[in-house]
Formats: C-alpha cells, sequence, structure tokens
C-alpha cells in the first residue's frame, strides 16, 4: 500500500493566528508568501484582533506555510497559533487578502 504523494495530494487547512498580527503587514506579508510557496486560500482580519486564514496545498507547501505563519513579518508579534485540517470540495484558484 502506497502512501499519498506529498507533493501532490491537496490539503486544506483553517489557521487562526494570535498576537500583535494587525496593523503590521501581516496579511500583506502572509499573501507575499503564500505566492512564493504556491499555496492558495485567503488571509482576513478578525474583530478579536486574530487573524483568520485558510491555505490549501501539498502537504509540503502548507508545512512550510505553517512554520512561516508561526512567526509572520518582522513587525509582528505572533503569540499562538491554532490550525486544523479542514476536509473540503472547494479549490481555491490563488491566495487573496480580505
Amino acid at each position: 500500500m502506497s502512501e499519498p504523494d506529498l507533493d501532490t495530494r491537496l490539503e486544506t487547512y483553517y489557521v487562526r493566528v494570535h498576537g500583535i498580527v494587525q496593523g503590521v503587514g501581516f496579511r500583506h506579508a502572509t499573501v507575499r508568501q503564500a505566492h512564493a510557496l504556491r499555496i492558495r486560500g485567503y488571509v482576513a482580519n478578525m474583530e478579536d484582533g486574530s487573524v483568520e486564514a485558510v491555505i490549501q496545498g501539498t502537504a509540503n507547501q502548507v508545512d512550510r506555510m505553517l512554520s512561516w505563519l508561526r512567526h509572520g513579518p518582522p513587525a509582528a508579534r505572533v503569540s499562538g497559533v491554532e490550525s486544523e485540517e479542514r476536509v473540503t470540495e472547494r479549490r481555491y484558484e490563488r491566495f487573496e487578502q480580505h
């Protein structure tokens, strides 16, 4: 029995980033990083001061994006990241800022 290829099977993760992540260019930097990694989905500010993201890509791409989100851009101060895989049939075409 073969394992799914970590470079082909799409994964979708819902992510919530807490800390000083609004007003510091977090969303803009996230879009740049997602484009560099060829991740699809979106990033948005939430009313509670956190940032929400949906990231979709291969396991290797998602792992690299999650690792980046744990730190964010230089001005951000990430205090916590929650992430969970979500099963969905939706396929995002690009990564965008909401």
